[in-house]
């Protein structure tokens, strides 16, 4: 589904994406890893049009999306959720995602009173699958950190994404908040037949999640296979689990 091929990013002097590979396969839950500055979120930023490649491609479902803007890769089917929370924080949860429902049915030009009567169907649908239906109506910006981070979720979801990128989705939360979010992560993976590429520091995290996982250091990717692959990788072992 998704092909990165020798990537290249550099700010200055500073290559923050050093040539990274990365291969995503429709269905799979793939994760990338590495220390703080690895490069994670910039070749995520390069994925979704925030940034683009000095070098390298970035194939999704055949077609080269190196150079494409946002929006226009979102309504190719990809969509993510940030580490930092980005919401509308004043409007209530119903109307984040009801937001993004209009937005991915072109309707996105009708946010006043004739629209908050469209696409409430297919909103309730998505609050009812990440479990928000019961504060539908409460305003976003209450929320406790870990209900923003599934309201995030939701409203990549009304983008209907084939493809779906989470940068740390349970950073900030508490253990029972990163649990209830892991089995929400792998329950819509099943139910909305989704692709799902995310970064984690946590590793308890990544390996109760990930089918894939590729490594990250200093913005090359070291090694990209299966969980034991990966632990057993000794430049692995070196850069990010500190073995030597």
């Amino acid at each position: 589904m998704l092909q990165v091929e020798a990537v290249n990013k550099s700010f200055g002097d500073f290559k923050a994406v050093d040539g990274a590979n990365l291969a995503v396969e429709k269905g799979e839950l793939v994760a990338v890893i590495g220390p703080n500055g690895a490069g994670k979120t910039t070749l995520f930023n390069l994925i979704t049009g925030q940034l683009w490649p000095d070098s390298g491609k970035i194939i999704f479902r055949g077609e080269d999306i190196s150079s494409l803007p946002p929006y226009e890769i979102c309504k190719k089917g990809i969509a993510r959720s940030f580490q930092i929370v980005n919401i509308f924080p004043r409007l209530t949860v119903f109307g984040n995602v009801q937001v993004a429902v209009l937005s991915q049915q072109r309707k996105s030009s009708l946010l006043f009173p004739p629209a908050q009567n469209l696409a409430t169907e297919e909103t309730r649908d998505i609050l009812e699958s990440v479990g928000l239906s019961h504060k539908a109506t409460n305003i976003a910006g209450s929320l406790s950190h870990g209900d923003q981070k599934i309201l995030e979720m939701a409203i990549a979801l009304g983008n209907e994404p084939e493809l779906l990128i989470l940068d740390e989705p349970t950073a900030g939360m508490s253990p029972e908040e990163t649990t209830a979010t892991l089995e929400l992560i792998k329950r819509l993976a099943g139910e909305w037949g989704l692709t799902i590429l995310f970064c984690e520091h946590d590793m308890d995290v990544v390996f109760a999640v990930a089918q894939s996982i590729m490594v990250m250091h200093q913005g090359r990717t070291l090694i990209q296979g299966n969980l034991e692959e990966v632990r057993e990788n000794r430049e692995v072992q070196k850069a990010y689990f500190g073995g030597e």
